[in-house]
């Protein structure tokens, strides 16, 4: 968990309600979708100077400078809150480019009675957007230098709130917008003041439904994926 969200809002709405600017090629880039998977382009909030929080796609799942291909990114698409200051591959990015990654919602599957895996919609009651923290990172291609950097990122989680208590055992954090400057701020690198921020969020945060479970394949798009799902299989055999 976090392996699977939705972003489906423009661009220009997201900079407007998180209070920031729109990189230069941002519309380009970005395309939404309601299945979004690791390796695909995630929406991120940077802050590049106090006051200046600036909105961009990265490659989701973190590529650390030191590595040797961007493979290892496919695997680093969640960072453990627990472990951030002591993990080779996510340390430096805590302590000096942290991201708030920005979702409409997203996906856990959970097991019924019947042992039948169902997939289910997390977002907030009013249907604002989530601000999920995350990381950065820049890599170069060590082969090819003067090519394009790969920005790419990752979303941290924590132990599971209330929300999603018998669901599963981890979330990604959320982080309510009077805090984003403070985890945003490259300049705070005190672990313990921005890890005071990656907790559970508290009850009420979220809350969900269940969705069609065509939203297991990532082949898969379309705002039916978010819609409320009724499983007639279920109600016919309670």
């Amino acid at each position: 968990m976090c392996g699977r969200y939705a972003l489906a809002r423009s661009t220009r709405e997201l900079a407007s309600l998180f209070d920031g600017r729109e990189a230069p090629g941002l519309g380009e880039s970005y395309e939404p979708s309601y299945n979004l998977a690791p390796t695909r382009l995630a929406v991120g909030l940077a802050l590049v100077s106090p006051g200046d929080r600036v909105l961009d796609t990265y490659r989701w799942g973190l590529v650390p400078a030191w590595a040797g291909d961007p493979s290892i990114g496919n695997r680093l698409f969640n960072a453990r809150a627990e472990t951030l200051s002591t993990s080779k591959a996510f340390s430096d990015a805590f302590a000096h480019r942290r991201l708030v990654v920005l979702a409409d919602g997203f996906f856990e599957w959970h097991a019924g009675p019947d042992g039948r895996r169902r997939a289910l919609y997390f977002h907030r009651p009013d249907g604002a957007p989530l601000a999920l923290a995350g990381l950065w990172e820049r890599w170069r291609d060590p082969t090819h230098g003067r090519h394009e950097p790969l920005y790419s990122c990752t979303i941290v989680t924590t132990g599971a709130g209330p929300d999603l208590a018998g669901v599963h055992d981890r979330m990604p954090v959320v982080l309510e917008p009077a805090l984003l400057d403070r985890w945003l701020d490259p300049g705070r690198h005190d672990p313990h003041d921005v890890g005071a921020l990656l907790r559970p969020a508290p009850a009420g945060t979220l809350v969900h439904h269940a969705v069609n479970p065509r939203v297991g394949d990532v082949r898969n798009d379309g705002p039916d994926l978010v819609a409320p799902y009724e499983d007639h299989e279920l109600r016919l055999f309670d």
